[in-house]
């Protein structure tokens, strides 16, 4: 099970680009410095990145998509 300081950091990294670029400069000493115990650094320095990089872009996609549309009631009201 994953803790709560590790899951605000992957929410961070999906939704923040500069954090997800400082992620991805220095993997290690951006988790430790997130508050990271060293469990979760080594999890996160083995992750693949690449996957990581693609669901932030997805993520941020579909944030788009949402934010440029109306909520669905409003569409169907007219």
């Amino acid at each position: 099970m994953s803790s709560p300081r590790l899951e605000e950091f992957l929410a961070r990294l999906y939704t923040d680009a500069s954090s997800l670029a400082a992620f991805m400069r220095a993997p290690a000493e951006t988790a430790r410095a997130a508050g990271l115990d060293e469990a979760d650094v080594s999890a996160m320095v083995a992750a693949d990145h690449v996957g990581l990089v693609m669901a932030a872009a997805s993520y941020r996609a579909k944030r788009a998509r949402r934010n440029g549309r109306r909520p669905l009631l409003q569409r169907l009201r007219g």
